[in-house]
């Protein structure tokens, strides 16, 4: 039987530690204060608002469900259930994927973009607040680095049956 040895846990340097701290708090307090000023001036949740906005920038106004639930990390019963609202609000319509029909897009309609159009001047100003307007461009591009090495360590790789164009989303 094979020797384990347990390496010693490699703990946080003290400027480590501060970053890491600092992270944890825009971990915890940034998606509030979006959801937040979302809530008051749009009567969206941030995620409500990151669904609408994915689809008034896709292609056509239309993506696949499953692939909007990919992009706004939401598990497809919770985004189905959105887009049930946003249906009944008239803010979108389903139909089968022209391309494969085992997939259903959500289409944004005209009320629908019309929601994303009023919202997105607010919620751009508010970001802008939180976060640029405290940056410099040099910081602004640093942030781009850091948040992309982060961010693919933290990502799951694309899976064919949730992402890819291989398997249904819905039965």
């Amino acid at each position: 039987m094979p020797v384990v040895t347990e390496e010693p846990p490699r703990w946080l340097s003290a400027e480590e530690m501060q970053a890491w701290r600092a992270l944890l708090g825009v971990i915890m307090w940034l998606p509030p204060a979006l959801d937040a000023q979302l809530r008051r001036d749009a009567g969206l949740a941030h995620f409500e608002y990151a669904l609408l906005a994915q689809l008034s920038m896709s292609p056509g106004d239309r993506a696949r469900i499953s692939d909007l639930a990919v992009l706004a990390n939401g598990a497809l019963p919770r985004v189905s259930k959105v887009l049930d609202r946003f249906e009944q609000r008239g803010w979108l319509t389903r139909t089968p994927d022209p391309s494969d029909g085992r997939y259903t897009l959500a289409v944004l309609t005209a009320q629908g973009r019309a929601v994303v159009e009023r919202s997105a001047p607010g919620h751009v100003e508010h970001v802008r607040g939180l976060v640029f307007d405290r940056l410099t461009p040099a910081q602004v591009r640093q942030l781009t680095r850091i948040a992309d090495a982060v961010g693919r360590a933290v990502r799951p790789e694309p899976n064919p049956t949730h992402t890819a164009r291989t398997a249904p989303e819905e039965p």
